[in-house]
């Protein structure tokens, strides 16, 4: 059975409760990785895993503990690198794939945005996290959750 990982850190508020959801309806465990306590419901399938607050803690935890044939719920690139080395799946919170074929040219292309950013250029900001980006990531999840589903 597929285990959901989810960096909760950065993950909106409004994904983490699709996935708790998910997560009661399909029986399928999701560990919520933070830095600091989460508010979750009792449940059975979620489950909290606070780690330390030094640099990276969350994301070296999940790379430690993630397997093959998993998911990861995650925004941070470099993580999703180590995941999908481990065989992993992994999803942003706005339902997009990272996969070894699109990872590269996202990192690369994040480095260039920072490039900018510290060259004094402003860039803007990710777009809001509204009704569409929830329905997306509902939707890209349930499609994974069906195919992985033991």
């Amino acid at each position: 059975m597929p285990t959901l990982w989810v960096d909760a850190d950065a993950c909106p508020r409004a994904a983490r409760d699709i996935l708790i959801r998910a997560a009661e309806r399909t029986q399928v465990t999701a560990w919520m990785v933070s830095n600091h306590t989460l508010p979750l419901p009792p449940s059975r399938w979620v489950k909290p895993l606070s780690v330390s607050s030094g640099f990276d803690a969350a994301d070296n935890e999940i790379v430690q503990r993630i397997a093959p044939g998993d998911l990861l719920v995650t925004a941070d690139l470099p993580l999703a690198m180590e995941a999908l080395d481990k065989g992993a799946d992994v999803m942003t919170n706005r339902g997009e794939a990272l996969t070894p074929d699109n990872i590269r040219a996202r990192v690369q292309m994040r480095d260039f945005m920072e490039t900018l950013r510290a060259s004094g250029e402003h860039t803007g900001g990710p777009k809001g996290y509204g009704d569409v980006e929830r329905r997306e990531f509902a939707n890209a999840l349930d499609r994974w959750l069906a195919r992985n589903k033991a």
